[in-house]
């Protein structure tokens, strides 16, 4: 495993943003790291990459402690932080040549230029960074982050401000370093997480409240499709609830349509379609839909909403 997390804390007086989470992270596999804002995700990054020390617990980056040998750790680990700090000031080529020789990157000129092209910065290369727009200088950290060819990548919202031709560019990159590298991605955009991740983790205050592949993640909630139905007139909710195949019965308080959550593998609306001819209702609309990774999500986290 290039990345092993074994009951991680970080107490902050008397808070606790982690509580005692574990988790792996293979080679050649994009990890979507997701939770509420305020969750610890944003914590576990900066222990993994040493820019926090954990209250108790281990973590190891391609066998090192991130504690005991922070400076081995920080050789093999490529991190792009939600607020992308970089120096207003300098120039493109003048920045990514200071980053190079920080992490002693041989032959830093090809390797430069390798980078600009790899993250489409040709165009904005002469440019001062503080004149470029958000996306770009999103995809200057990028290049910075991969500069040294780590081993591992820390993504915390590498998407954030680019515009759609610019997120399809940087996703489809991702996806390329992610059948290399281990990559490990915090982003609150669902759709990127169904698009680019592998396995997902989801934690709520600190604690671990998911760990699956995405498909297994769908697969494990109660009711992982569901049946969005609408007749003329209500029926009565609880012999709804009575379908075979049906888990729960959720009204849409503005209308008469219903969303039946159904049970793993469960087709019931041939049933509901005699329901409604039992009922003497109109059957106005039935389609079937799969739970998306934000329905998930939500139902996970659905107290910290709260």
């Amino acid at each position: 495993m290039s990345v092993t997390v074994n009951n991680l804390s970080k107490i902050y007086g008397e808070q606790r943003a982690l509580d005692a989470i574990s988790f792996s992270a293979e080679p050649g596999s994009i990890l979507g790291f997701l939770g509420p804002n305020g969750a610890g995700k944003t914590t576990t990054m900066k222990i993994l990459t040493c820019y926090l020390s954990q209250s108790s617990g281990t973590a190891t980056v391609c066998g090192h402690d991130v504690e005991k040998d922070s400076l081995a750790v920080r050789r093999e680990v490529g991190y792009l932080p939600e607020h992308n700090p970089l120096y207003k000031d300098m120039y493109v080529r003048e920045y990514l040549g200071f980053a190079a020789r920080a992490n002693g990157v041989s032959k830093p000129g090809s390797r430069i230029e390798e980078m600009i092209e790899m993250t489409g910065l040709g165009r904005e290369s002469h440019k001062l960074i503080g004149a470029l727009s958000k996306g770009y200088r999103q995809r200057v950290g990028l290049a910075q982050a991969m500069l040294h060819d780590p081993k591992v990548l820390i993504l915390d919202e590498p998407t954030s401000g680019l515009d759609p031709n610019q997120l399809a560019e940087i996703r489809d990159l991702i996806i390329r370093l992610g059948k290399e590298k281990t990559v490990i991605l915090s982003t609150h955009i669902m759709q990127e997480v169904q698009v680019m991740c592998d396995r997902v983790i989801i934690i709520d205050r600190g604690k671990l409240v998911a760990d699956d592949p995405i498909d297994r993640l769908r697969q494990r909630m109660a009711g992982s499709s569901s049946l969005l139905v609408t007749f003329n007139k209500r029926p009565e909710e609880h012999l709804l609830a009575k379908i075979s195949g049906v888990a729960r019965v959720e009204a849409n308080p503005n209308g008469t349509g219903y969303r039946l959550y159904l049970k793993p593998g469960a087709d019931p609306r041939e049933e509901v379609f005699r329901f409604a001819v039992a009922q003497q209702l109109v059957l106005l609309g039935m389609q079937r839909e799969d739970l998306s990774v934000e329905d998930v999500f939500r139902a996970l986290t659905k107290s910290s909403a709260a």
